[in-house]
């Protein structure tokens, strides 16, 4: 009887040991699950899970993770609906106030006592937005536990994670309601002006932000669906190159020991800008309101990945971001990232239309972006290249841009020029257009998608001699998607 006891819990040890092994390596295995990457044969496009990838998005305005009152497993579920596979949100080093830039219930700015960020708080009362002030000596274990969970959720979700570690203080009100402001700690932070906050010239200050990128590269080390953004818009404020290559080598020297290595992205502009003497370990390279999306061309040559990662104040309509995204990926991007006013702290399932916020968003326009996304995700972009080329002639009154895999396949984008002055009458004119094309010699089929309702609203196969070959698109409004193929 002893003995078969014996035998019993040796089995039992036995068979809990394999299940710790199983654990184990599954752990392991996740843990070198690898990250968001390069696509290693063009790198103008994103690898992730060992599939060609685009990051494309309609996202909130970044609290989702420093604000308490958002329920950021609500938000993530309304992306994945629409096939969404992309968030940006800001660390909690940088917040605003409940007037900053005239948003509607701005996710950036949460309520007292609702506000958490990297860094405890004291014993001492005085933070100038509720609450005691900070500890910058110690680290938030509520914060990090949130933040893994929100890394957690989104990656369940096939959602990709821009962590934006710092902002520029655009104005003295997010300056006096920052954490290092010396007001809010006890610390005893510089008390320098808003605009030597990320310039290296205050020891103390920038020994912090290197702190802070160092916790919070360590506590994401396992997770793929990240990359780092240093600082969002840091041509304002003072920011400065220096300090931003600074953060980068901190991010590389931290993560030189982990087996795997996430990307990191720089802000460049707003609008447009020639990329010079770019940091070597910056993989991707983010731009605001690209119309038109030139800054593609411009900085092709990187052979890195361009990505338009926030839009807004054209107004309201859905057209303006629908197009923007359709024209900056058909230009060469690959990241689009439409900010998204109908998120909310009250509204995280992207419901609220009733917003005064410098932008637009809305569960019409998240719909959209996923035909956006299933159209391209037909070709084999990585294999394609902007060739506007293609393109003989189009109607004056339109824009037409297109994306080449020689001899094979073709995605063409046609649309209304929508300037911030443009006429409202534009967004209900219909077209039926002709186009010529120049298409090689053979027999290719054609499909007209509506880019509202993802349908093919007109197909046809057609033998070509080679050369010129015009075709006439169906009735649009706005814009109209074109997808030929090698039969």
């Amino acid at each position: 009887m002893i003995a078969n006891r014996r035998s019993a819990v040796s089995l039992a040890a036995a068979v809990l040991c394999v299940g710790l092994l199983v654990l184990a390596s599954t752990s392991f295995l996740q843990a070198l699950e690898p990250p968001l990457a390069l696509h290693p044969d063009n790198p103008h496009y994103f690898l992730w899970r060992g599939v060609p990838t685009l990051l494309i998005t309609s996202g909130e305005h970044y609290g989702s993770l420093m604000n308490l009152d958002f329920d950021y497993v609500q938000y993530f579920d309304e992306l994945q609906r629409n096939k969404l596979n992309h968030t940006r949100t800001f660390s909690g080093v940088y917040r605003e106030t409940a007037t900053s830039f005239d948003i509607t219930d701005n996710t950036l700015s949460p309520l007292p006592e609702r506000y958490i960020c990297p860094w405890a708080r004291s014993d001492t009362p005085g933070y100038t937005e509720g609450g005691n002030k900070f500890d910058l000596s110690k680290w938030d274990q509520a914060y990090f536990d949130r933040l893994r969970d929100y890394m957690t959720q989104a990656q369940k979700r096939g959602i990709v994670v821009e962590m934006n570690l710092f902002c520029p203080m655009y104005k003295d009100a997010m300056w006096t309601a920052c954490p290092l402001h010396p007001a809010n700690n006890i610390n005893n932070t510089p008390a320098c002006p808003r605009e030597e906050v990320y310039t290296l010239k205050h020891a103390a200050l920038t020994e912090i932000q290197l702190a802070v990128t160092r916790k919070i590269v360590e506590e994401l080390r396992d997770f793929d669906n990240l990359y780092f953004e240093i600082c969002n818009e840091p041509y304002f404020g003072g920011v400065t190159m220096e300090w931003q290559h600074r953060i980068v080598d901190e991010i590389v020297a931290v993560e030189q020991s982990f087996p795997q290595r996430h990307l990191i992205s720089l802000n460049i502009a707003n609008g447009r800008q020639q990329v010079e003497n770019p940091h070597p370990a910056v993989s991707i390279f983010n731009f605001h309101y690209c119309v038109p999306p030139d800054t593609v061309a411009m900085n092709y040559g990187l052979n890195k990945v361009i990505g338009e990662n926030e839009t807004g104040f054209r107004g309201k309509d859905d057209a303006l971001y629908r197009t923007e995204g359709w024209d900056f990926l058909i230009a060469g991007g690959a990241l689009f990232n439409n900010l998204d006013y109908s998120f909310t702290a009250p509204h995280p399932d992207g419901s609220f239309l009733e917003y005064q916020s410098p932008g637009g968003g809305s569960p019409e326009l998240r719909g959209q972006l996923r035909i956006l996304r299933d159209f391209l995700y037909e070709f084999s972009f990585v294999a394609m290249q902007p060739d506007n080329a293609v393109i003989a002639s189009i109607v004056p009154e339109l824009e037409a841009r297109a994306m080449v895999e020689p001899e094979k396949a073709y995605a063409i984008y046609l649309h209304v020029p929508l300037p911030q002055d443009f006429p409202p009458e534009l967004l209900q004119k219909t077209w039926q257009v002709p186009l010529t094309l120049n298409l090689p010699r053979g027999r290719f089929q054609a499909h007209w998608v509506n880019t509202k309702t993802g349908a093919v609203d007109h197909s046809e196969t057609f033998d070509h001699e080679g050369g010129q070959k015009q075709i006439t698109s169906p009735e649009f409004v706005v814009d109209i998607a074109l997808r030929i193929v090698r039969h």
